[in-house]
């Protein structure tokens, strides 16, 4: 399961000033915002990002400078995934040290769309052996109870990281991951053709 929240695409305008600069060709922009304060890219703007896009990434630096915000709830073992995304990427996350003995274990908190009956059952007694030991946690305070929900806990659980990164690195994760075997990178990629002028630009990406 992943769901993505708090969606903000920034600097679509300023981005778009930049890839006109080698020309000198600020004249030729025609974007404009819209009533609802959306920036709109002309035609001459968008034929532009869409060739530079289509050139490789030497020539389409600009898409770099699209700016997108977004809160990410998925499993552990996707966040593992994710994690090989380094370069032009910030995340905050919600703290595993130091908050998962403040609330009750719920099977909601986990990613267990996809288990059989069978497991799911046997599931449910992890759930609720995890409430035991913090349960204990919460009377005793001893450390060693800490351990065990830090160490014992699956890596279906979820967790919620604010995401910074943008159009560039959106495009690798989508060439790279919209094939996969796990149903979450089909989301993110799903999302990800949502956003401003993602069809148009990342589209044009492909090699």
């Amino acid at each position: 399961m992943l769901t993505v929240d708090h969606i903000s695409v920034m600097n679509l305008e300023n981005a778009m000033r930049g890839a006109r600069n080698p020309l000198n060709s600020w004249a030729r922009s025609d974007s404009h915002y819209d009533e609802q304060g959306n920036y709109i890219l002309g035609e001459n703007d968008l034929g532009l990002a869409q060739r530079l896009c289509s050139a490789g990434t030497d020539h389409r630096k600009f898409i770099r400078q699209i700016m997108v915000s977004m809160d990410i709830t998925a499993p552990m073992y996707w966040w593992k995934e994710f994690d090989t995304y380094k370069v032009g990427t910030v995340a905050n996350s919600t703290s595993t040290m130091h908050k998962i003995h403040a609330k009750a274990f719920e099977r909601s908190d986990f990613s267990c769309d996809h288990m059989t009956p069978e497991t799911l059952a046997h599931f449910d007694g992890t759930i609720a052996y995890l409430e035991q030991v913090r349960n204990r946690y919460l009377e005793t305070k001893d450390k060693t109870h800490w351990y065990d929900l830090i160490q014992l806990l699956p890596s279906s659980y979820n967790q919620m990281r604010t995401v910074t990164l943008n159009y560039e690195v959106l495009a690798n994760i989508y060439y790279a991951r919209r094939n996969h075997k796990l149903d979450e990178w089909h989301t993110l990629c799903d999302v990800i053709l949502t956003l401003p002028y993602a069809k148009e630009l990342i589209g044009a990406c492909e090699k």
